[in-house]
């Protein structure tokens, strides 16, 4: 599915990623920074998006729409749609960007507005990865974990760079019976979980 990067999508995740690198070295604010995944990040969602079950596929998190090139190759390959939600006005519009320039909009749908505001309308998620602002955490998963089909992915980023302020939601994770879950120690960490 990777040798589907066209030379405008790596030209586009390259100026992405040189974006991200300028924004954490000049102090820029983390609420206005990208805080994208790092490539490898992109890749393993990639193949965990693929090996998903049948069902939807979501992203909580847009921000300029970097990971959802790498869930969109995996769209194209399985023949699914990603729907992507981001807050933030500035980053739906750089995402948008993304997209058109890439030629993706073909397997994505972006909602602008509050994620929280629209889960509980999609039920049978076979994939939903999670990468936004730490406070909503333990309310996607509480949101999310119902819905997964049998052996849906939950894949949330950042759980060990942010560990402290995720305690909750791993501890919570870590005993939910409802899913197997894990800390892959990939980028700044992502927790998987498989609904059993």
């Amino acid at each position: 599915m990777f040798e589907q990067i066209t030379p405008a999508m790596l030209a586009r995740m390259q100026e992405l990623e040189a974006i991200d690198l300028r924004d954490r070295d000049d102090g820029t604010p983390h609420s206005r920074r990208l805080r994208q995944v790092p490539e490898a990040t992109g890749r393993f969602l990639g193949i965990l998006a693929a090996s998903a079950p049948e069902g939807a596929w979501l992203e909580i998190g847009t921000s300029a729409g970097y990971s959802t090139l790498w869930l969109a190759m995996a769209a194209r390959r399985a023949g699914r749609r990603v729907t992507t939600f981001e807050f933030d006005p500035g980053k739906c519009a750089l995402a948008r960007a993304t997209f058109d320039t890439c030629g993706v909009n073909d397997v994505i749908d972006l909602v602008a507005g509050d994620a929280l505001m629209h889960l509980a309308t999609h039920d049978g998620i076979g994939f939903c990865f999670l990468d936004a602002e730490k406070d909503i955490y333990q309310s996607c998963f509480d949101l999310v974990v119902p819905r997964l089909v049998k052996g849906g992915l939950l894949a949330a980023d950042n759980v060990i760079s942010h560990q402290q302020a995720l305690r909750p939601m791993l501890d919570q994770a870590q005993r939910d019976e409802r899913v197997d879950s894990v800390i892959v120690p990939i980028g700044q960490g992502v927790l998987l979980c498989r609904k059993k």
